[in-house]
């Protein structure tokens, strides 16, 4: 089928999809959901105590968003081996194996005694971080039919959101009821329940049949794909172009929401919990930006989702960080900036699940989404020592703008693939 047709849908709202799954879909759902929403969760506790650490440990700002880039760094390796893993001992296995990875990881990090040690724990964390979505997101985009696979997908991808706030509200809790140098470290024990996830997905989630089908026809033919086969002739225009566009994608994300919370509190002279109404218009505007990200991605196409909300992530950041307006104006300015800085997403996981062949879509997606997540990672340290200089609302503004510049520009370039059906090779 080609990547524009679409195929006949009975229900094109929102929630038209989830009417029609069948049971082993909804478990699928829920079970990424899930993992997704606490996933986001454990990343999101650091930006949100950036601030503390670096008053705790006396951390220049660099340094602080150094560890938001070893973090991200490590996911990009940690996605890309995961998708590799996940085409070789299945999808699910391989998702429970990295949600067990980073909640031991964030309980280690509540236990460091100094910045260096946080820093490689954090690391070590973003490893099965990077992989939880190569696996999740491949498992999803296989478990649901064509006509359903953006809202389907993208409405998983709303559950980051979900964590953003269980993480603001963890904060909120925490910081209210012990002092900043404890609050920290009970913040990252809490990081480790996600483990539990496991035993729902455990009793509850089945590897997808097209690829257990794509597996055993690798093996009868003696064929098994080399983690570099993504980058051989036939598809190498397609993981570099995948590869920038997730880039430009991330590395305006993370520029934005590792340093919101401290631009608040820095430059706008906001308390920890004086910042939380705030982050909350932030993350209910990035939550509704991912629904109806997952409706526009099926409804106008994943190309289309891209396009405008690279713009209009664009121009909400430059009217958030450079406007002198009251500080009123920007609590309500942030519901528009976390819609369109976080939207696209939706459309992320079904569009690198379309690009790629069975038998290499874990290797292809897991690489180019945290590819770009990697590269992207550089995002929060260079705002951060930019910032010494420009101040930190300028240099937001410069690295958010390049980022999404990149994104518009690779998502023009790259095909549409709305409607494409899945083959088992």
């Amino acid at each position: 089928m080609k990547g524009d047709k679409v195929s006949q849908q009975t229900d094109t709202s929102l929630t038209g999809f989830y009417k029609v799954m069948n049971p082993k879909e909804k478990k699928t759902f829920w079970g990424c959901f899930l993992g997704w929403a606490l996933d986001g969760m454990d990343f999101m506790i650091y930006p949100l105590v950036i601030g503390t650490i670096i008053a705790v440990w006396q951390v220049d700002r660099g340094m602080a968003g150094l560890a938001v880039t070893g973090t991200l760094l490590a996911s990009a390796f940690g996605g890309w081996f995961a998708g590799y893993l996940a085409d070789r001992i299945g999808r699910v296995r391989t998702l429970q194996f990295t949600i067990l990875w980073f909640s031991t990881f964030s309980l280690i990090c509540a236990f460091t005694q100094d910045f260096n040690q946080l820093m490689v724990a954090r690391a070590l964390l973003g490893f099965g971080f990077g992989g939880e979505w190569a696996a999740g997101a491949v498992l999803m985009g296989e478990t649901i039919r064509a006509e359903y696979r953006g809202r389907a997908v993208g409405s998983v991808q709303s559950a980051w959101a979900v964590g953003w706030g269980a993480a603001v509200l963890l904060q909120a809790i925490m910081f209210s009821l012990l002092p900043p140098d404890m609050a920290w470290r009970a913040m990252f024990v809490v990081g480790f329940f996600p483990a539990l996830l496991l035993l729902y997905i455990r009793r509850h989630v089945e590897e997808p049949e097209i690829a257990k089908v794509a597996r055993e026809k690798v093996v009868a033919a003696g064929d098994s794909p080399s983690i570099l086969e993504i980058f051989k002739p036939g598809i190498l225009k397609t993981t570099i172009l995948a590869s920038l566009l997730t880039m430009g994608a991330q590395g305006g994300y993370y520029a934005i929401t590792t340093w919101v919370p401290t631009f608040l509190k820095a430059e706008r002279k906001l308390t920890v919990v004086g910042s939380t109404g705030y982050l909350a218009f932030l993350i209910v505007g990035s939550f509704v930006g991912y629904l109806f990200g997952a409706w526009m991605a099926d409804r106008f196409g994943r190309r289309k989702l891209f396009m405008t909300f690279s713009l209009g992530a664009i121009v909400l950041v430059l009217a958030y960080t450079q406007l002198e307006i009251t500080n009123e104006m920007m609590m309500w300015l942030g519901f528009p900036l976390g819609f369109f800085a976080s939207g696209y997403f939706s459309g992320m996981g079904a569009f690198l699940t379309e690009l790629f062949p069975t038998r290499l879509r874990g290797s292809g997606q897991g690489f180019c989404y945290n590819f770009g997540r990697g590269i992207g990672a550089l995002f929060p340290a260079l705002v951060g020592y930019f910032s010494a200089q420009y101040g930190l609302a300028m240099a937001i503004a410069i690295f958010a703008v390049i980022a999404y510049g990149v994104f518009f520009i690779a998502a023009v370039i790259l095909p549409e693939t709305r409607g494409r059906e899945l083959q088992a090779n």
